[in-house]
């Protein structure tokens, strides 16, 4: 059995700017990386159920990169997002409007090659780059 490791935030925007942000791929070059000496190089996005979704993120130095791709389960419009990585581990994000504020709640399956506490903040800081990235655009 695989552990599940959840990740949340609160985003001070509306829920359609925070959905935009999430989902339209010219955003998610912007804010899906770890950390300022990552990015991301390409990335589409078919966002209905069976779609499949990739984005490739690298280093800066050209040390290594990676694709991170799955296939949409369910999606319902401005709330729910859940889809199956390659590796068939699950995932479900949340969105909910609390007090002019969206909370995004994640739920992942963690993988067996690094340890929960690296996954964890690894997901949190590509999740709190979102929130400064929707908070400041």
């Amino acid at each position: 059995m695989s552990h599940k490791i959840k990740i949340q935030t609160k985003v001070n925007a509306p829920i359609e700017k925070v959905w935009a942000f999430w989902t339209d791929t010219k955003y998610i070059m912007k804010w899906n990386t770890p950390s300022p000496d990552w990015h991301t190089t390409k990335a589409t996005n078919d966002l209905q159920v069976g779609g499949k979704f990739c984005s490739t993120m690298a280093a800066k130095d050209g040390s290594m990169s990676f694709d991170f791709c799955g296939i949409y389960d369910d999606i319902i419009p401005l709330q729910k997002i859940a889809y199956t990585l390659e590796d068939n581990r699950k995932v479900e994000i949340v969105f909910e409007e609390i007090d002019n504020e969206v909370q995004i709640t994640e739920v992942f399956e963690a993988e067996n090659q690094n340890s929960l506490e690296m996954q964890q903040q690894g997901w949190q800081a590509i999740l709190d780059n979102f929130k400064s990235c929707v908070e400041k655009n």
